[in-house]
């Protein structure tokens, strides 16, 4: 791979790449890792891709890859997270912030998933190749987590109810 190439597909899916991690880890310092360690494989990967939709599933799949060898990992699993997501600037709207930590409170699959079926666009077949599952699983995935994010948000906004209601 050019170096101009390797530039260009960084400009075009570096991002993309960082939010799958970081819907993937709940940790903006693991998925800045994922990122690199991801961007660094695609400098070395020495075979031509067919299109640009086939380098995308490829990065797509090796983030997924790698951010599950980091929830599998040694530190991860014996020390505490941060909950450094908090502090991260939340979208200005209050659903959509309300949305956005009910969707980080879901487990790893599930969050993979939701992240890469509704804000990546991608196809539930895609997704499960992308998660290396059944495209069968994805959906059931999405149907849990979309059942979970329907109870969290309505417990959500019928707490907010009663407490604007109690003075």
């Amino acid at each position: 791979m050019t170096h101009e190439a390797f530039a260009q597909a960084v400009r075009a899916y570096g991002d993309t790449v960082y939010r799958v991690a970081y819907h993937a880890l709940n940790n903006p310092s693991d998925a800045e890792d994922v990122m690199q360690t991801v961007l660094l494989r695609l400098y070395e990967y020495k075979k031509d891709f067919e299109s640009d939709e086939h380098m995308k599933h490829w990065l797509l799949r090796v983030t997924v890859n790698e951010s599950r060898k980091v929830l599998r990992s040694f530190w991860r699993r014996t020390s505490a997270p941060l909950e450094e997501w908090q502090e991260a600037a939340a979208p200005e709207d209050p659903v959509r912030s309300e949305v956005l930590e009910a969707v980080m409170a879901l487990e790893p699959k599930y969050r993979v998933a939701v992240y890469l079926y509704y804000y990546e666009g991608l196809s539930v077949a895609e997704t499960a190749a992308a998660m290396k599952a059944n495209p069968s699983t994805v959906q059931t995935w999405l149907l849990r987590a979309r059942a979970r994010l329907r109870k969290e948000l309505s417990e959500e906004r019928e707490v907010s109810v009663h407490v604007r209601l109690v003075p």
